[in-house]
């Protein structure tokens, strides 16, 4: 899956197939104002931090290509799962899979061959958000094992998702795509954030947490796209 380009005898570029999910599917702007989904200023963020990232790694730059999955679009309308739902009527692995439709059977086949997974998440009632665990959950663990993961969270107060992060790593245990020890969350994040992603002050201490990140999810990535060459999985 890993995709190796030769710049010359010692050094390759190697982008990593890499898929965002995100956890909120918050569609109103509340009575008191602001965003109707704060997470768009922090996917933003993450999608432009990862667009520049060319960190090395050993003989390796490593590059991402990246595919963001929204709960808004995946259950919307003509969505990859609306003949499910957000309720999760039909998982993909207890249907024939000749009969998938085939926008989700070829969402499938995106998470299957992705090299490594980021959640962006809010948290709701302190917990993990039902639109994440659905979009997730409609994919049985063959398509995410061996592989590692990484978790974003933020709020609008200081907490920034955290109590949420501590159970969003257990679910991201039990789809086989274990989570690196580093997290990333992002409080107060209108403080933090503008709307279009960009950092109000680039040099806040809560946006060094991604780079940190993204450099344990890559290594273990490599690694275990190596490993999954040599034994497959298991």
């Amino acid at each position: 899956v890993l995709q190796n380009i030769n710049i010359n005898a010692t050094m390759t570029t190697t982008k990593l197939k890499t898929i965002i999910f995100l956890g909120s599917a918050r569609n109103i702007t509340p009575p008191w104002g602001g965003d109707s989904r704060l997470g768009d200023r922090v996917i933003k963020w993450v999608k432009s931090v990862m667009e520049s990232r060319k960190e090395p790694l050993g003989a390796d730059t490593i590059s991402h290509d990246i595919r963001i999955i929204d709960p808004n679009e995946v259950f919307g309308p003509n969505g990859a799962l609306s003949y499910s739902g957000a309720e999760l009527s039909k998982p993909t692995f207890f249907m024939d899979q000749n009969k998938l439709p085939a926008a989700a059977k070829e969402l499938q086949e995106a998470i299957k061959q992705a090299d490594c997974y980021l959640v962006v998440s809010p948290e709701y009632n302190h917990s993990i958000p039902p639109a994440l665990s659905s979009l997730m959950g409609h994919f049985g663990g063959s398509n995410y094992k061996c592989k590692p993961s990484g978790i974003i969270t933020y709020s609008p107060g200081v907490f920034a998702g955290m109590r949420a992060a501590m159970m969003i790593q257990v679910m991201l245990h039990e789809l086989g795509c274990l989570p690196v020890s580093k997290l990333c969350g992002v409080g107060t994040v209108s403080e933090v954030l503008n709307v279009d992603g960009t950092p109000i002050d680039p040099d806040n201490r809560m946006l060094k947490q991604l780079p940190e990140l993204l450099t344990q999810l890559e290594w273990m990535a490599v690694a275990m796209a190596n490993q999954r060459k040599l034994t497959g999985t298991f």
